[in-house]
């Protein structure tokens, strides 16, 4: 038998301006439940090889291994039944960039062996993403998502023009774990978790009720992969620490069309949803910062769900964050240029957060659905920028010009660096409404670290009184 190593030891290598969803709706409820009690112990796994249901497959080729483009990569189960297929001659649709990461060669809503399909309950997401790839000698193969079974034995096989090297039915069997027997997952990156990946964590999780309260324990490490949650409720994602938990891969409109396709991570319809301790980064890079490239899209369709993140960095260019619902952004970091804070909140309240610019643009792009909602609310934030970015380039706001939403943001107590341009608002569109309330429209108060006298009309200093219902969580969301 040809000898082949897996190593377990591995890290789960990095698989690394116009809008338009919906606007949202409504309705009350009651604050996140605590973390679930602790793991029961699970039954002992079988002898062998055993890995993670989401695991790559790792393959020893030798240094100097080259990908080919034919070929099969196949997974099959113990009794010859095929479960999934890597086909190289997709490779023709990809583009392989620096580090081996694979992405469309263009816009692209085709479907093959390049493309995985993420599950939630019986919701699915399509996305691109990289099923193979070679490092240090190493033949790394990423199965299709939800391929494998709990407790199931499986075999694979590559065709030697895959890398130089044939692998057939009896070099590498295995078995896939049996099922968690908690509600508190570990995802590690090394296979002694539930799951290596955090979408494997994220698939189970939703199959387990609707309302069922679910912790997921990230561990240190940096996961290249994109993500998907539909119709479940009550689930944290918690990294082991906001620097060391890291999400990370590039996607955008140059890949996937539409805000559902183009974002890294996509909540839909999910309540009490808590992100933290967290990185997420969207890598996607364009030499002019161009591209539509969100980090999370909070999908919200009932108005009054709620997102919560608190201690965690979300990274991107351009439309960096995009929400509808009732969110809580706390102590965290959101970067971007070009409308990197947008969407349809009826409130969405960045508290004692960075908001750091990364090259000259706009903050925000509000299209909040009701004239009396709060829409985005910056309390005791600090505005930075990256070095380089020239001062007075970037406004705290532009219109996207649409009459049947509002432009509902405000500042207060917000400490803004030179960056901030002197007019504060971008009169490229005139906002809804053009004349700002202490309600309604563009507004601000408390903001130190720049005057606020070269204001144009556009918005509004309020009083000490007309801040107030600004100026706590309970104030502006009520919980």
């Amino acid at each position: 038998m040809r000898r082949l190593i897996f190593l377990l030891t591995i890290p789960c290598l990095l698989w690394a301006c116009g809008k338009a969803p919906d606007p949202a709706p409504q309705e009350q409820v009651e604050p996140a439940p605590q973390d679930p009690a602790p793991r029961e112990p699970a039954e002992p796994e079988p002898e062998g090889l055993v890995l993670c249901t989401d695991a790559p497959l790792v393959i020893e080729v030798g240094e100097g291994a080259q990908l080919g483009t034919s070929g099969l990569i196949q997974v099959f189960k113990a009794d010859g039944t095929l479960v999934d297929k890597i086909d190289l001659n997709d490779m023709a649709k990809v583009k392989v960039l620096e580090d081996g990461t694979m992405v469309p060669s263009e816009q692209t809503a085709s479907v093959h062996t390049f493309m995985d399909k993420l599950s939630s309950g019986s919701a699915t997401r399509t996305v691109h993403y990289t099923p193979l790839r070679l490092s240090g000698g190493q033949l790394v193969i990423k199965p299709h998502s939800g391929v494998l079974a709990f407790g199931g034995s499986y075999y694979v096989t590559v065709d030697a023009s895959v890398a130089g090297k044939a692998v057939g039915k009896e070099d590498m069997p295995f078995t896939a774990k049996r099922a968690p027997s908690g509600t508190r997952l570990q995802v590690k990156p090394d296979g002694s978790g539930d799951f290596c990946t955090v979408q494997g964590a994220l698939s189970y999780a939703a199959s387990l009720g609707k309302d069922t309260t679910v912790t997921i324990e990230v561990g240190e490490g940096t996961y290249g992969e994109l993500l998907f949650l539909q119709g479940k409720n009550n689930v944290t994602v918690k990294g082991a620490s906001r620097e060391g938990s890291v999400i990370a891969y590039p996607n955008s409109e140059v890949y996937m069309g539409g805000s559902e396709k183009r974002c890294l991570f996509l909540a839909t319809d999910c309540d009490k949803l808590v992100l933290e301790n967290l990185t997420i980064e969207n890598t996607f890079y364009a030499s002019d910062h161009k591209g539509q490239a969100e980090t999370i899209y909070y999908n919200a369709h009932t108005a009054s769900f709620r997102l919560t993140v608190e201690n965690c960095s979300l990274i991107s260019w351009q439309d960096t964050f995009l929400c509808k619902g009732e969110v809580w952004v706390h102590n965290s970091l959101i970067a971007g240029h070009c409308d990197y804070i947008w969407g349809y909140p009826k409130a969405c309240l960045f508290e004692d957060c960075e908001i750091r610019s990364r090259a000259a643009g706009y903050i925000v792009q509000a299209r909040v659905p009701g004239a009396a909602d709060k829409g985005f609310v910056f309390l005791n934030c600090r505005l930075t920028a990256e070095a380089g970015v020239p001062d007075g380039k970037m406004y705290l706001a532009r219109s996207g010009g649409d009459k049947s939403v509002y432009d509902h943001v405000t500042y207060v107590n917000c400490e803004m660096s030179p960056v901030i341009a002197p007019a504060g608002w971008h009169t490229g569109k005139a906002p809804t409404p053009v004349t700002p309330t202490a309600t309604a429209g563009w507004k601000e108060y408390g903001t130190t670290g720049v005057s606020t006298a070269s204001r144009n009309a556009y918005g509004k200093i309020l009083t000490a009184k007309e801040a107030e219902p600004y100026s706590s969580k309970q104030a502006v969301l009520g919980w």
